[in-house]
């Protein structure tokens, strides 16, 4: 837990889920230098009045220093994690949960808004679908804001700003962060949104090839089947039963429909902390005419921390390695805790990733135990057993 100090007062701030050792701020110099511009420190302040709404908000650090506004200012994000996140910030500045507005990128936006601020994600098709969703909320007079760190605004965002929105331009660099400056004018045709979007699977992965994976912008490696998923859909393991399976972090949910094809007898649920991951699992099992499609769940959540201990068969993951920007091992280790708490005795966690990424240990300090199933150059799928 840190404190970030602005105009508006000193909060103290932490990512989710919070733990002693975290090093990693739950605010950078792009949210700084955001709410420094709000507040007038390089200029004349920047009026918020009306609808106020912060989109891609991170661990919620802009919604906490906002959330004095009236009427309630609007958080708008993909993750899980930051809306519990945000909700852990309000608390732990003593400010009421109904201060700030939490909606999802699922959610239908406000109506109006007046003040648009944009925390530039990583994903531009992420960025593409939420201007486009917000762009009929907005009028001439909105003032629009963005803010990023430089490596995270390019030309392509700008472009993007601009076809969407209006003029645009971005501020001197300061700390390695800018701002981004867009001033919305009237559309004669709005702009189109691609997302979703859809493919077929290619025709060597198993019981997939040749079906439709739906992908909603900001889920990994959106417009085609990754290596590395690849490479786990070919060596899956080949177990029958009424079981129930667990797709850990299932991005568009290709692992699990594989699971439920193969086996008519069992129960998938899908879980990722990502809105945007979870809706694309739901499109794709359901444009599959999938055997029997209540047996499979869907999940927003932070790893397998709502399951209870004991009452999974299987879990399938592909665990990312990064945080935002940051590279980590934290929410991988999560996920196989997780794992290890929800598995009955005997229930297995199979694991797909670099290499050079060492799951392997961890897995065998967790576990006891850990088996290479397949591998190549790039790729590694692990076998770990709860005994």
């Amino acid at each position: 837990m840190n404190r970030l100090t602005t105009s508006r007062g000193e909060f103290e701030l932490a990512r989710f889920p919070e733990h002693s050792r975290q090093e990693l701020r739950a605010w950078d110099a792009a949210d700084e230098y955001l709410l420094r511009h709000l507040a007038g420190e390089d200029g004349e302040p920047v009026a918020l009045s009306g609808t106020v709404v912060v989109s891609g908000d991170r661990w919620g650090a802009l919604a906490t220093a906002l959330a004095a506004h009236r009427p309630a200012p609007v958080q708008i994000t993909d993750s899980f994690l930051t809306q519990e996140a945000t909700r852990a910030n309000l608390a732990r500045n003593g400010i009421d949960q109904d201060a700030v507005r939490l909606l999802s990128t699922a959610d239908a936006p406000p109506e109006r808004i007046d003040v648009l601020l944009v925390r530039v994600p990583k994903s531009l098709a992420l960025l593409e679908d939420q201007l486009c969703r917000l762009a009929p909320a907005v009028h001439p007079g909105t003032v629009v804001v963005g803010t990023g760190m430089v490596t995270e605004i390019h030309t392509s965002t700008l472009r993007l700003f601009e076809r969407v929105l209006g003029p645009t331009r971005t501020s001197l660099a300061v700390r390695k962060a800018r701002l981004i400056f867009c001033t919305p004018e009237p559309r004669p045709v709005p702009a189109v949104n691609p997302w979703p979007l859809s493919y077929t699977l290619p025709g060597d992965v198993g019981a997939v090839s040749g079906l439709t994976v739906v992908n909603h912008a900001g889920v990994f490696c959106a417009d085609r089947l990754d290596i590395g998923t690849r490479f786990f859909l070919r060596n899956l393991p080949g177990r029958k039963g009424p079981e129930h399976v667990v797709d850990l972090g299932c991005g568009n949910g290709v692992v699990g429909l594989a699971v439920a094809l193969a086996d008519e007898e069992a129960r998938v649920t899908f879980v990722d902390e990502s809105h945007q991951a979870v809706a694309s699992a739901r499109a794709t099992f359901l444009a599959n005419d999938v055997p029997a499609p209540d047996r499979a769940e869907f999940l927003v959540g932070d790893c397998l921390s709502g399951t209870p201990a004991g009452s999974v068969d299987l879990v399938l993951n592909n665990p990312p390695f990064h945080s935002h920007r940051a590279t980590t091992d934290e929410t991988a280790w999560r996920m196989f805790t997780g794992a290890r708490a929800a598995l009955r005795r005997g229930g297995e966690l199979w694991v797909v990733g670099n290499r050079h990424l060492g799951y392997h240990v961890k897995l065998r300090r967790l576990f006891g135990n850990c088996e290479v199933v397949a591998s190549d150059p790039k790729f590694v799928v692990l076998r770990a057993a709860k005994r």
